[in-house]
């Protein structure tokens, strides 16, 4: 599944039409992505229920990315679990991404000036994917996310950010792969995120207060690459700490400054600019 992009869904060139794709390929990719942070092991009737694809195709798709080193099966039983192979193809996406390194060092001046975690994420839609992260060095009640979690677009701040980035187009788009993959959920999510973005047109940035996790809450601002691939940084904390009031007057000005920063370096934009200097003086 590609991430959604200013100009199509996955990345700055446009998607190609679903004939030109090789749905065998696209099955195998479906079974890997069922594994993610905290699954452990799945069966084959686990994946089959995750992907809808049928069992018997589940079976042979598993044991083709078995031999190519890519998912391994479970010493104790008929269960199976990322392999090792996996690892070159993400250290060669991550290794391409020079904003990390470029932002690294903005994030953690950012993390330590505000007692705070900063993350730098990408889309992968129905979540973001965590690309870069940065932590306080003094204080241990922060967000655990690290490299390579995943977020909730509609309920993260820094999914919303990301959201509020896209053009209409796009944005529709989007919406309408959320809400076909939230079912009955859509409602609530929808409706929080629709406030999001109203926010963010007059303010320039998103928040979310405990809503993608009860003790966290945090502000987001998204950016756009020079390639057209929009990102999203936030920054927040535990709850009782990170109000509404602190993100808003103080975590949100200082986090719009470091992305102007990490902007500059990679010759890049950031998205929403003038609204959220008039919030940040009002």
């Amino acid at each position: 599944m590609a991430r959604n992009g200013l100009k199509s869904v996955g990345h700055s060139k446009p998607r190609r039409p679903a004939g030109d794709t090789v749905s065998a390929l696209a099955r195998g990719i479906a079974v890997l992505r069922c594994f993610s942070e905290g699954t452990g092991t799945l069966s084959h009737g686990d994946i089959a229920r995750q992907t809808g694809i049928p069992k018997p195709t589940v079976t042979r798709l598993v044991a083709t990315l078995e031999t190519l080193g890519l998912l391994r099966q479970s010493a104790e039983s008929d269960r199976y679990a990322l392999a090792p192979g996996v690892l070159p193809l993400a250290r060669a996406y991550l290794a391409g991404l020079d904003v990390r390194a470029r932002a690294r060092p903005h994030m953690m001046a950012l993390a330590d000036e505000l007692d705070a975690s900063v993350y730098l994420a990408v889309c992968e839609a129905p979540d973001m994917v965590v690309i870069e992260a940065c932590r306080s060095r003094s204080n241990a009640l922060t967000s655990r996310l690290d490299i390579g979690s995943r977020v909730p677009l509609a309920l993260s701040a820094i999914g919303r950010a990301y959201v509020a980035a896209l053009d209409a187009p796009a944005r529709e788009a989007l919406l309408r792969t959320l809400k076909a993959q939230a079912g009955g959920a859509w409602r609530k999510e929808g409706a929080a995120l629709e406030r999001a973005l109203r926010d963010a047109s007059l303010r320039g940035y998103c928040v979310s207060l405990g809503e993608s996790h009860p003790d966290i809450s945090a502000a987001a601002v998204s950016l756009l690459t020079p390639s057209g691939e929009v990102m999203s940084l936030n920054c927040g904390g535990p709850s009782f700490r990170f109000t509404e009031e602190t993100l808003r007057r103080r975590v949100a000005p200082r986090l719009r400054v470091t992305v102007e920063c990490i902007a500059a370096d990679i010759g890049g934009t950031v998205t929403n600019a003038s609204p959220l200097r008039l919030a940040a003086s009002a």
